[in-house]
């Protein structure tokens, strides 16, 4: 008997030919959205929306697990293939937000960070 892959489950992609950055990943979604006529709905309130219902529903892989479940989550390929379609979801709306506002979000996390360590020093 032969393994039939599902076709309904994506396949691990192929190694980049280079490395992943944030503006090459930003690029690659305004491409995808510009192929399907998307931008329109691009605007930063849907964009939000959508994040906010993509973290949802991270969130609600995780809702009723005990922190000790929580930690193995990663454990079962299936939740783990879960998980990482929903992280995957979550930061493609906010690279796609931080576009459309032209926030920088790596400068935009660097800031914070510094904020915070004042604000927490040791």
């Amino acid at each position: 008997m032969t393994d039939t892959p599902d076709p309904t489950r994506p396949t691990a992609p192929a190694a980049p030919a280079a490395p992943l950055d944030v503006a090459g990943l930003q690029r690659r979604l305004a491409e995808f959205a510009a192929a399907r006529n998307w931008q329109s709905y691009h605007t930063p309130k849907n964009l939000v929306t959508a994040l906010s219902v993509e973290a949802s529903e991270l969130v609600e892989i995780f809702q009723w697990l005990t922190p000790e479940e929580s930690a193995r989550v990663m454990d079962d390929p299936d939740t783990a293939h879960r998980v990482g379609d929903e992280v995957a979801d979550v930061l493609a709306y906010l690279l796609q937000l931080c576009e459309v506002l032209g926030v920088d979000p790596l400068a935009a996390l660097s800031a914070k960070i510094d904020r915070n360590e004042h604000r927490f020093p040791v």
